[in-house]
């Protein structure tokens, strides 16, 4: 594994969070593996307040869109729905991901997909959300306003 990561990625993405999260910031890297996509989130910044039982859960997915600008009266609004390119419910887009647990307003994950190949997510946009991922209802799981985004290119020259 620690020869994969040694290597640039093949796709990234540069988070920065919206108007309400300005301080929020990080980088989601994806590295070819095993047929599929090992990814790396690293952000700051994310919303918390303390105590045992507050929400430290959030959204996170890619999303269809190219672009991190508003769209409408929506802070992202043109990062569209979910990417879905296999017509699947929620939870089973090829762009949903675990959810974000932060501690202090810290989140680092890592895992694996099968669901896409890091160039077939280039062009798209990785969103963080405000609430937690219900799993459940249809077609994004209820996980709030779209707090953080970052547009996916390309590491190879």
């Amino acid at each position: 594994m620690q020869r994969i990561i040694e290597q640039n990625p093949e796709a990234f993405a540069l988070i920065k969070g919206g108007k309400d999260y300005p301080d929020m910031e990080g980088t989601v890297l994806f590295y070819p593996l095993w047929g599929g996509t090992l990814v790396i989130a690293d952000i700051a910044g994310l919303p918390y307040k303390k105590g045992d039982c507050e929400n430290r859960f959030h959204g996170f997915h890619i999303h269809e869109g190219s672009s991190c600008t508003s769209g409408g009266t929506e802070e992202f609004g043109n990062t569209g729905m979910h990417w879905n390119p296999g017509n699947c419910p929620h939870p089973e887009h090829a762009g949903d991901f675990p959810p974000l647990l932060q501690n202090r307003g810290y989140a680092f994950l890592v895992f694996f997909t099968d669901r896409f190949l890091p160039e077939e997510v280039v062009g798209h946009t990785v969103v963080i959300h405000e609430n937690r991922d219900d799993f459940q209802m249809q077609p994004s799981g209820n996980s709030g306003a779209k707090i953080a985004c970052g547009e996916i290119k390309s590491n190879l020259q």
